[in-house]
């Protein structure tokens, strides 16, 4: 886990580069090409191939998890292109408090009252970090709490599809659905590359690859809510490069609130593994 936080951190930064020079449309939809020739390929290697993977009774819900995932990712690689890595990645780490909040009304999941406790400190430190009503308050900060919105959409779609689907066919569908979007609309938005960015283009892809099998591994040998803490530390990657390749600035209300959201967010995971004890 510990690996993938490093690589996705490695990804967003290569994103920004691109992203900051070319069509983010384009760049997500490159980024999707590779993305389903890697699920396609994991799918044929196993039993049954591609057509037992791809099998699903809920297509309806399988594409739109896909769809979703395209757009939030569009959507925060646009954060990162006007907020940087920094002020982007402290703000979307609410993403796992948005869940336990969702995870009643969407998954019918009882949430006590110390989970809500902590979901309202780690939205404090939102607020901390957005410094609403204050001079230098962007309103463009509001795009990466946009997309942890769409992610702990995502992550809650994709748990309630797991009660009828297995891992592999939800990962198959997320990947191709997102893929075939993302090219229908990507193509309208084609612009030429110089040869050194598609050098970035092609380590983009890789690493995107390279992260998820990290996380297919940790996966394998771990329980989820035991190594997801460790998906923090993508947030601490992430302000190193945005810090020592972007020039980026950490101020104080930044730092300050973003370690309310990751306190507040780590004590919502520990009394999640609580409560399934």
């Amino acid at each position: 886990m510990v690996g993938a936080a490093f690589v996705f951190a490695v990804q967003d930064g290569i994103s920004r580069h691109l992203a900051g020079e070319y069509n983010t449309i384009m760049i997500v939809m490159i980024r999707y090409w590779f993305f389903a020739a890697f699920v396609m390929t994991i799918a044929a290697r196993t039993a049954g191939g591609i057509r037992a993977v791809a099998a699903t009774t809920q297509p309806v819900l399988q594409i739109g998890r896909g769809l979703l995932l395209a757009t939030e990712i569009c959507v925060m690689v646009t954060a990162f292109t006007i907020l940087g890595l920094v002020e982007s990645l402290s703000i979307f780490m609410v993403y796992p408090l948005l869940v336990a909040a969702l995870s009643g009304p969407i998954l019918g999941e009882a949430v006590g009252w110390r989970r809500w406790a902590a979901i309202a400190v780690g939205f404090i430190g939102i607020l901390i970090i957005l410094q609403p009503g204050y001079a230098v308050f962007a309103p463009a900060a509001v795009i990466p709490l946009c997309s942890a919105f769409m992610f702990a959409l995502y992550g809650l779609l994709t748990r309630y599809a797991a009660r009828r689907d297995s891992t592999a066919t939800s990962f198959f569908w997320t990947g191709v659905a997102g893929s075939v979007a993302m090219t229908a609309v990507g193509v309208w938005f084609w612009e030429p590359m110089i040869r050194r960015d598609w050098l970035w283009m092609g380590t983009l892809c890789m690493t995107g690859a390279f992260g998820h099998w990290l996380l297919i591994k940790c996966y394998e040998m771990a329980e989820a809510s035991s190594v997801q803490p460790f998906a923090y530390l993508q947030l601490v990657f992430g302000a190193m490069i945005g810090v020592g390749v972007f020039s980026e600035v950490i101020t104080w209300n930044i730092a300050v609130g973003a370690a309310i959201v990751v306190a507040a967010g780590l004590f919502t995971l520990w009394r999640a593994r609580i409560a399934q004890a």
